[in-house]
């Protein structure tokens, strides 16, 4: 039976016999460590030489001897059954978390809330390596950018799975020195006479949501500044430039110490921004996204 003829299972044995002889030193110390009988080795070691038309190894009566095809034979015998060793692990491994874990997250979101958790999630699963990169652009999952992404608002269609993580209210802040100096608004129409900063990416004209006797409406505001995320326009805020209307995520610390105060609430229209985790779904999600994302959505929510 010529080597394409051979089945792959008979040949991948062989190679762990001849493998075995090698480092026992002996048909009868591979026979031992394999299992089975020294003529049993010897036979198939026998066959391997007949199929390659070379000899292997020299024998004699005190040694066995490779040859510089036994050598060659030998190497890439190592090298197959390391591979092989290589992709069972793998295949094994898929229940287990392990591996590169690529994150991409917004930066205020990810800064703030997800960069802390970090720590945590190491300790419960310290064989998987998280590669995080924050950024505002929008990361092509599906594409293999990122194993998974965390998302605000709403997501386009796709085909990509998505969890949701939690959500986030809208408040409007400003610092308890910026309303000393200027006043504090009572109505939202006197936003008018404020300095409002606002986000510079424009989905459609900026204007701030209102409720008032059950009732939607909008205020179109102005202001000298404008940032692409929460984070900065409530730094701003805080140190008095002027009010911002922002995910209360962004500058729930400043809240908490007094550095900014919610204004209007009693027209906040209540409105919330939902976060999600997406991902490349499918029966076969490997066990990291699988963790990481259920980590998330505990810790997040």
């Amino acid at each position: 039976m010529n080597a394409k003829m051979q089945p792959s299972s008979d040949r991948a044995h062989a190679l762990a016999m001849f493998a075995a002889v090698v480092e026992q030193g002996s048909f009868s110390g591979a026979a031992r460590q394999l299992g089975l009988s020294p003529s049993a080795v010897s036979r198939t070691v026998d066959r391997i030489e007949s199929r390659l038309g070379v000899r292997l190894l020299l024998r004699s009566t005190r040694a066995l001897t490779l040859t510089a095809e036994g050598q060659s034979y030998l190497q890439a015998a190592r090298r197959i059954l390391a591979d092989l060793d290589d992709a069972e692990q793998q295949i094994a491994d898929q229940g287990t978390p392990r591996g590169r874990l690529r994150v991409s997250a917004a930066h205020s979101h990810g800064r703030l809330c997800v960069v802390p958790l970090l720590g945590e999630f190491a300790a419960l699963y310290p064989h998987i390596l998280v590669d995080i990169a924050l950024t505002d652009a929008v990361i092509d999952v599906a594409a293999g950018q990122a194993d998974v992404a965390v998302r605000f608002g709403p997501l386009a269609d796709s085909t990509l799975t998505a969890r949701k993580l939690g959500e986030t209210r809208r408040v409007i802040v400003a610092s308890p020195d910026y309303l000393a100096r200027f006043g504090m608004p009572q109505m939202p129409e006197d936003l008018h006479g404020h300095n409002c900063l606002n986000f510079n990416f424009r989905r459609v004209e900026p204007v701030w949501p209102f409720v008032r006797n059950g009732r939607d409406f909008a205020l179109s505001v102005k202001g000298t500044i404008e940032a692409n995320n929460g984070e900065t326009l409530g730094q701003l805020a805080a140190i008095g430039v002027g009010i911002a209307r922002v995910g209360a995520f962004s500058v729930a610390q400043e809240l908490a110490d007094g550095r900014l105060v919610p204004i209007l609430e009693a027209f906040n229209p209540g409105d919330v921004e939902m976060i999600h985790a997406v991902f490349v779904g499918g029966a076969s999600i490997p066990a990291r996204i699988r963790a990481f994302v259920d980590f998330l959505a505990a810790r997040l929510r």
